[in-house]
Order: C-alpha cells, then structure tokens, then sequence
C-alpha cells in the first residue's frame, strides 16, 4: 500500500508549549505517532517532516507529486502553520503536482481568531479541510485522504 505524507510547517515543532490554551498539550512526537497509528490501521505507512523552512515543505510537495505519480503515495496531510496565510509558492507548488490530493489542517478553528487568519492560499488547491478538531483533525484528514483514494 502507499505511504501518506504528513507536513507541519513552522513554528508546529513548538506543540505542547506554544499556547496550549490555542493548540493543546500534544506534542509533535504524539501527533506524528497518532497519525502513524491511524495511517497503519488503515494499512498504509506515514512519513513525517516538520519545517520551518517553505522551501523545504515545496522541495517534499514536489517529491510527494512524483512518488504519487508512481504509485508509491497516497497523499499528503499537511498543517502548513502560519504559510497557510502568505505563501502563494506553497499554492503553486500544490497545484504544479495536481492530482497529488492535499488534505489541509489546522488545529484551532482559523475563522474564529484574527481576521489574517481567515484566508487561505492553500484552500483553494486543497483536497479536503480539517480545521478546529484540535489535534485529532489530523487523524480525521487521513481517513477522509484514504476514503478519497478508494473513491478513485
């Protein structure tokens, strides 16, 4: 079975101390194994990268778009942090990989909070949104990756 990627953008490295009123007490570790759990049940493996680079998290979008043309990925989950408001490269590099399915996530509900957080440049090429669920949406956004594969 292929694997599914997840990307965590910046600053998701700092889960568990960075205002956990905001983000909860789970770490990255625990969402990485979380998602590892929830990925094998489903009978595929789960890669992890976090970055508070954008061109790293471009870099593994372009890599993740040739694995899934060859058959070698389902899909990717990704929380692209604070880029989600700013960064058109991410946009672009989602949607020069089409059909590779990106599934968004955000922990807080982003339409709840400051206004430059209501829009996203990473929505429009996305394959499905997970906002609000707190950590939990991450397992969400690989069932609903993996339901979308077999819809195929």
């Amino acid at each position: 079975m292929p694997a599914i990627l997840l990307l965590n953008g910046p600053n998701l490295n700092l889960l568990g101390t960075r205002e956990p009123g905001t983000y909860g007490a789970a770490t990255l570790a625990d969402v990485e194994a979380n998602c590892r759990a929830t990925a094998e049940r489903l009978g595929h493996t789960l890669e992890a990268l976090q970055s508070n680079h954008e061109g790293a998290l471009i870099d593994a979008i372009h890599a993740a778009g040739r694995r899934f043309k060859a058959g070698e990925l389902l899909g990717v989950v990704m929380n692209p942090g604070a880029y989600t408001h700013t960064s058109i490269a991410l946009h672009d590099a989602i949607a020069g990989v089409a059909p590779l399915p990106v599934m968004e996530v955000h922990i807080s509900n982003v339409h709840a909070r400051e206004a430059f957080r209501h829009h996203s440049y990473i929505s429009p090429v996305a394959a499905g949104i997970v906002v609000g669920f707190g950590v939990a949406g991450y397992e969400l956004a690989i069932e609903g990756l993996v339901r979308k594969a077999g819809a195929r």
